[in-house]
């Protein structure tokens, strides 16, 4: 029998910073509140991109060239159109929907910018950019790129209630990416008066963010654009809407293991970070203009 699980803390959207020019986000994780990267492990960042109108413009917004090391980043399009090109040779659009999964591992150059013609008509932007960090051996790995369409997201859907399974598992579907640890990551899209019950492991760290609407969390209302942080007290409990919801879930297992992390790196110790930095200003994350 499932043991319920109670909420331990909600956050309200901290103050807004930008990242570059092209993404107003607000900080979840790590966050001035408390809410460090060994509590969240595996999740190490949380930039959430609330809904924000752009100006049309001919010279796309965005970030320019910058390196990563250690980690996997994950962007999660609600509404808007991003582009990404690496140094590794990944790249690609997302479109409302998809999904992009980059494996930064031992070291990759990136940029991130508003898709060209998207730009020149200007738009909403609607996302969520995640980090998740990788075990001391996976952080040797090659880096690499997962694109998920949204038509390729396996789904599970009964009684108002679509669970878009983007990572690990959901009633034994299947998610779209593959990831080095077990991480469970979902959107949830609720339609009026409908509920559901979730049941994840209690060691796994647990948290949701209220994309859209309002939601209610073992009968505590929660407005949207706060994140939720769910104890490690049990492992059930229930998500139901009144008007409507989409909710982004995430779950997974903790890595116990020493964090140094320093703007685009996230190592185990300080002289990895000094490595990582030496790297890449000898040119060893390849190249891209």
């Amino acid at each position: 029998m499932s043991i319920p699980r109670n909420i331990e803390k909600i956050i309200n959207p901290p103050e807004f910073h930008w990242v570059g020019d092209g993404f107003r986000v607000h900080n979840f994780i790590p966050a001035v509140n408390g809410l460090s990267m060994e509590r969240m492990s595996p999740f190490i960042l949380l930039d959430y991109h609330s809904p924000y109108y752009y100006s049309p413009t001919d010279k796309p917004r965005g970030v320019g060239v910058h390196p990563h090391r250690g980690l996997e980043t994950v962007t999660i399009a609600y509404s808007g159109m991003v582009s990404h090109n690496d140094s590794r040779g990944g790249g690609g659009t997302i479109f409302e929907g998809d999904v992009q999964w980059m494996t930064a591992g031992n070291g990759v150059l990136h940029k991130e910018f508003h898709e060209k013609e998207w730009s020149k008509q200007g738009g909403e932007m609607h996302m969520v950019q995640l980090w998740t960090n990788l075990t001391a051996k996976d952080k040797k790995s090659p880096a690499k790129y997962q694109a998920l369409q949204n038509a390729d997201i396996p789904r599970y859907n009964f009684d108002g209630v679509e669970v878009e399974v983007i990572a690990g598992s959901f009633n034994e579907i299947k998610g779209a990416a593959s990831t080095f640890t077990p991480i469970n990551l979902y959107n949830l899209k609720l339609q009026a008066d409908s509920s559901l019950e979730l049941n994840l492991p209690r060691n796994y760290n647990t948290a949701l963010l209220v994309v859209k609407g309002g939601i209610t969390v073992n009968g505590q209302s929660i407005a949207v654009d706060n994140f939720v942080l769910m104890a490690n007290d049990g492992e059930q409990f229930s998500v139901s809407t009144t008007d409507g919801a989409i909710v982004l879930v995430m779950s997974g297992e903790p890595i116990n293991e020493p964090i140094a992390a320093r703007g685009p790196f996230v190592m185990n110790t300080k002289e990895e970070l000094a490595e990582a930095y030496n790297d890449f200003y000898a040119g060893k994350y390849g190249y891209l203009e």
